[in-house]
């Protein structure tokens, strides 16, 4: 520990004596272990990091399995099945969430409220603190409304009152006692903040009514594949029993660690990030290298001298171990504290989509990860140093004086090796940011189908309408809203739907061909009459007004949009969209046939279609244009709805006036507030967030890669001097002199980026579900950044070989 203590001390010493080159060795590893450490705590916390319930690797989710081998929800009648006859699961509970106008504390306001079934909070192993859970009764249809709260809606909601038999919260139109609070940081699924039975919701007897998320607990001893293999038997068996003919029935179930499905869609891209972040570590770390390699070929008359008064190699190994560690410490040091910023910067940055965002922090394992970060760089840097440093002839260095460049040969050709590595790696960076931005770019370039400038957004959660008179009396209701809004100083256009594009999707189905005579009464009736393959289709399933479309600039192809005629009593009328009109009625003209799309609404009228619109981009800019019926939002009211407002004049302006006729027409009902151009921004979020941080670090390699070039290629001209001096004694021009150097540089620098074009082609593939419109391959960001990345190598180099023309002769070999 003395001998430790000592070399510590003599470090010290050595790194003040040359502050500037400690400085930029602990700043270029603080920088990198820093963005490490940041990125790590964000892969950490959304991926690796166990879900805080007992035994999480015991949760599965479970899904059903369609015949093309997508994932969908379950029908009750398959989730009943399923969860009656598996032999490996402790429970099996469905469960969704919606975000809901909850009033009945002091304003009324929106939360994600969540329906769960019996053993739900088994399951997950979570039970109410303060309160008690459902209890049987309560969990049955018809049964009196009860609900749990988190513990964040108790505190910021209810005050923090231990009384919870005093408030009554208005959901729809149920009135539901609250009768226990969930443990701190309960909010599964997604964010919710209030959870009721899901047995008060109607029941779906249809196989292909797919509605509901299931989440089961393994059996103590029975492994995720044995529950596999049970529930896919049960599911193959529920398929041979009523039949696969449907596009929507199951073929199969599907079983997956719950952890591992929260994540799946967010995997790549963190993965991903890991490696850029990686790559500039290394980056940093060659750079500290050959930096450290210069220190030592000028440390060599020391450590000849330390040799020859005795002192063993592995004395001096252990010299330059300590070294590195303690650079590699500093660095580190400094790394975490940039990392506790650079976290929050990453939260503040990251779309909302982002799962598990409450669980990313600068935490004990990312401290730990860190921690061996710092000591992996010090022993690699550490015995690169001493290898070089105690390699050679020390005691033949010290006979020299000084003299003689001896081993100056060597340390120049390990310096540009670890150059060329630099440049291959800060290569295969920029190729990959390339990769994403000319993505992003492409992205951007898609005609979504709708403008979105100067559009307002105001969504709304309505209670739910049940009979025909409460429908009535809704369309009129949201008639007058829309005309009251039109009045409004600077709107120009008025209309709503359930969903807007780019913000998550429609819902699709599948629909008939019909014609009057077949009306049907009941789903059994829908279920027969769509068994004829030849009539059936497949859609989303959209309700609007008229006015929807003009405010989003959605064109009319042909016939006419929903009018004053399309009353809730008059007959049902729909538009489609021009893809669907080409994919069912492909040289017939579909308007004036009638089709039957009840299964998405539950309405069985039948539908009329009066008009064809252009195709829009509903789930995402990237995703492929979907078929798509619209009916109209007055004749078939939804609880949840989309205001969308074309304004001239200021948003804030014009959301005040929206708030207060709401206010006057339904006080119970919160709205929220956006521009179009904010869901714009946020449907590209995710792509956009990947592609600053791989670019942010591709360009910090790259600086770090040049400031690499230029001090080899500078520690090559002053190490070379005598050289020079000769050539130019003998004869050699300043041009001469200049090429030299340059082409050097321009070698290493070629070598570097030829590996690097090897490196990137074999790494990009791995990008491919993370580009959009070009392949990992693509020849022009390849050729663009291999150019690129060479002409500022040659800028690098050449103000050191400009330096180099000014060496004089006379001055050089007199030094000498």
């Amino acid at each position: 520990m003395t001998s430790f203590l000592r070399d510590v001390r003599y470090t010290l010493r050595i790194f003040a004596k040359n502050p500037g080159v400690t400085c930029i060795m602990v700043f270029s590893l603080a920088l990198a272990i820093g963005a490490n450490t940041a990125i790590f705590s964000v892969v950490y916390g959304v991926l690796l990091r166990p879900l805080p319930y007992p035994r999480p690797d015991q949760i599965v989710s479970v899904n059903e399995v369609s015949a093309k081998g997508t994932l969908m929800n379950f029908a009750d009648p398959n989730f009943d099945d399923a969860r009656s006859l598996n032999h490996t699961l402790q429970g099996l509970a469905e469960y969704a969430s919606v975000v809901e106008s909850v009033s009945g504390t002091s304003e009324p306001a929106r939360a994600l409220v969540a329906f769960v079934s019996k053993d739900f909070f088994h399951v997950m192993g979570v039970h109410p603190v303060i309160g008690r859970d459902f209890s049987a009764e309560e969990q049955k249809a018809g049964a009196t409304p009860v609900l749990l709260v988190s513990d964040n809606y108790w505190r910021q909601s209810l005050g923090a009152s231990a009384d919870l038999s005093r408030f009554r919260l208005r959901i729809g139109d149920r009135v539901f006692s609250v009768v226990g609070v969930m443990p701190p940081g309960f909010h599964f699924p997604s964010a919710s903040d209030i959870w009721y039975p899901r047995e008060l919701e109607e029941v779906y007897p249809s196989r292909t009514a797919h509605n509901w998320r299931a989440v089961g607990r393994l059996r103590d001893a029975v492994s995720v594949d044995q529950a596999r293999a049970d529930l896919s038997g049960i599911g193959k068996g529920i398929a041979g029993v009523h039949g696969k003919e449907s596009p929507y029935m199951l073929h199969d179930i599907a079983l997956a660690p719950l952890q591992e499905t929260m994540t799946r869609d967010v995997r790549p891209a963190l993965i991903l990030l890991l490696g850029a972040v990686g790559f500039l570590l290394l980056v940093a770390c060659a750079n500290v290298a050959n930096l450290l390699l210069s220190q030592a070929s000028a440390r060599e008359r020391e450590l000849a001298v330390r040799a020859a008064l005795g002192a063993a190699r592995r004395t001096l190994v252990l010299q330059f171990l300590t070294e590195a560690l303690v650079l590699s410490l500093l660095g580190g040091l400094l790394g975490v504290f940039a990392a506790v910023w650079g976290v929050q910067g990453l939260l503040a940055l990251a779309p909302n989509d982002l799962p598990r965002l409450e669980s990313v922090a600068v935490n004990l394992p990312v401290l730990l990860f860190a921690l061996g970060v710092c000591v992996a760089v010090a022993a690699g840097l550490g015995i690169f140093a001493a290898m070089h440093a105690a390699s050679g002839d020390l005691r033949g260095a010290l006979v020299e004086g000084g003299r003689s460049q001896a081993g100056s040969r060597g340390s120049q050709k390990i310096g540009r090796a670890i150059v060329a590595a630099q440049v291959a790696v800060t290569l295969t960076l920029l190729v990959g940011a390339g990769l994403l931005g000319r993505s992003l770019y492409r992205v951007l370039s898609v005609d979504p189908g709708f403008t979105t400038e100067r559009v307002l957004t105001m969504s709304l959660d309505m209670p739910g309408t049940e009979g025909p008179a409460a429908k009535a009396l809704r369309s009129a209701q949201f008639s007058e809203l829309f005309a009251r809004l039109r009045a409004v100083p600077g709107v120009t256009e008025v209309g709503a739907a359930n969903e807007i594009p780019l913000n998550g999707g429609l819902s699709d189905g599948m629909f008939f061909e019909a014609n009057p005579q077949e009306q049907p009464k009941t789903f059994d009736d829908f279920d027969r009459i769509s068994k004829d393959k030849s009539r059936t289709g497949d859609a989303d399933f959209c309700a609007a007004t008229d006015g929807y479309f003009r405010a989003l600039g959605i064109r009319l192809i042909r016939g006419r949009l929903f009018d004053e005629r399309d009353g809730i009593n008059a007959p049902h009328v729909a538009l489609i969209t021009e893809s669907l009109a080409r994919i069912k009625w492909p040289s017939q003209d579909p308007i004036g046939r009638m089709i039957e799309f009840g299964n998405m609404d539950g309405d069985l009228r039948l539908l009329t279609i009066v008009g064809i619109v252009s195709d829009v981009h509903e789930e995402a800019l990237e995703s492929r244009v979907r078929p798509t019926v619209y009916v109209n939002l007055l004749q078939r009211p939804r609880g949840t709805l989309t205001v969308v407002m074309r304004a001239n004049s200021e948003a804030q302006t014009v959301f005040s006036a929206a708030r207060a006729i709401l206010h006057e027409i339904a006080p119970e009902v919160p709205p929220r507030f956006r521009t179009f151009s904010q869901v714009y921004a946020a449907s590209v979020g995710s792509r956009r967030f990947n592609t600053l941080l791989v670019g942010a670090f591709a360009v910090t390699a790259l600086l770090v890669a040049l400031a690499g070039i230029y001090g080899v290629m500078s520690y090559t001209v002053t190490r070379r001097t005598r050289e020079i001096g000769v050539r130019m004694a003998l004869g050699a021009q300043s041009r001469d002199v200049l090429l030299l150097v340059l082409r050097q540089g321009l070698v290493t620098a070629l070598i570097g980026v030829a590996i690097g074009l090897v490196g990137a082609f074999a790494l990009t593939r791995t990008m491919q579900s993370l580009l959009f419109g070009i392949q990992p391959t693509d020849p022009l960001t390849f050729f663009g950044v291999a150019a690129m990345l060479t002409f500022i190598a040659i800028v690098a180099s050449y103000i050191p070989a400009q330096r180099a023309t000014h060496v004089d002769p006379i001055v050089a070999l007199r030094y000498e």
